[in-house]
């Protein structure tokens, strides 16, 4: 196994899921826990360390920011939760002075990471890690759609009876309820979804939009049942991160700035990209109709719209 270190900053459902998934599949040789719960984080290594025997030696620890140093990638899960009577303004105020003490600390200990934000709001909040790191904002990568994405092939694979690796098909834009699904590029074996036959279906509008449906509310039906969402998120992290560290340059659906892209600049959304040791090596943005692009500006729109009001530098 390389000899690689992955940080996890927030040991929190999430952060746990991550840390898991990169210790049982030994993406890395070493995976540092950093939390303001220092016993937490010490609780949670020390439980990873004891599978070990099963695994195989992944060294796991508890640290402060200054063990990050030597990690390549750094994944950042922390955040405060919504309190009540709380504007959404001020939560999102509030995870910006976080982010301002994260990016301060990584730039100082581990200024060559690349940085996985996976925290929600997370197309705003990588957007703002952008703003306040001194790293290129290449190195600064949003899980964005990765799981939407995932949710979207799972059930298209599902309704075609064939391996959801075997359907290709991406849901862009917004970590929410404006994302855009592309299905003009959609396809099964290199056939069209839209405009074959696969496996003795055809594509109808009303059942496939009732599939979408069931992607974008995926995570409000699994919190509604177990009260937070974590396992599938923490294998997105886990496949991520190991894309970077093996330099795989995979084309993945991740939360970064469009430059210019559908029209799009100074905003943070999912298109596919090249991604590979460097963080993101281009965008592959893909062609879409008329109702596939209006739905990414509306994204854009009300991500910006976000953005506005926020104070990032504090």
């Amino acid at each position: 196994m390389a000899r690689f270190a992955v940080g996890i900053i927030g040991t929190g459902n999430v952060g746990i899921a991550a840390a898991y998934s990169i210790f049982q599949r030994q993406i890395a040789s070493q995976i540092v826990l950093v939390d303001k719960n220092r016993q937490r984080a010490e609780g949670e290594a020390m439980d990873l360390m004891h599978g070990q025997p099963l695994v195989g030696r992944v060294a796991v620890r508890a640290g402060d920011y200054s063990d990050l140093a030597g990690c390549q990638v750094i994944v950042i899960t922390a955040g405060v939760n919504q309190q009540p009577g709380e504007s959404r303004l001020d939560l999102l105020n509030r995870n910006a002075a976080v982010f301002r003490e994260v990016a301060a600390e990584l730039d100082r200990y581990a200024p060559d990471a690349i940085l996985v934000i996976a925290t929600n709001p997370v197309d705003i909040l990588t957007y703002v890690m952008q703003q306040l790191s001194q790293r290129s904002a290449k190195r600064v990568i949003g899980t964005g759609t990765m799981l939407d994405t995932s949710r979207f092939r799972a059930l298209l694979g599902e309704a075609y009876q064939v391996n959801p690796r075997s359907v290709h098909a991406y849901i862009i834009g917004e970590h929410g309820d404006s994302e855009v699904p592309i299905w003009s590029s959609a396809s099964i074996g290199g056939l069209s979804i839209m405009h074959h036959s696969i496996n003795g279906r055809r594509f109808e509008p009303e059942p496939m939009d009732a599939l979408f449906q069931r992607v974008r509310t995926a995570a409000f039906d699994i919190i509604s049942r177990k009260g937070f969402t974590n396992t599938a998120i923490g294998l997105v992290i886990a496949y991520l991160v190991r894309v970077i560290l093996e330099d795989q340059r995979s084309v993945l659906p991740v939360s970064v700035n469009p430059e210019g892209d559908y029209g799009q600049r100074e905003v943070c959304f999912s298109v596919p990209c090249v991604v590979g040791s460097q963080g993101v090596e281009y965008r592959l943005a893909p062609e879409v109709n008329e109702v596939e692009r209006k739905g990414v500006e509306e994204s854009a729109t009300i991500l910006r719209r976000s953005l506005q009001g926020m104070n990032i530098d504090g």
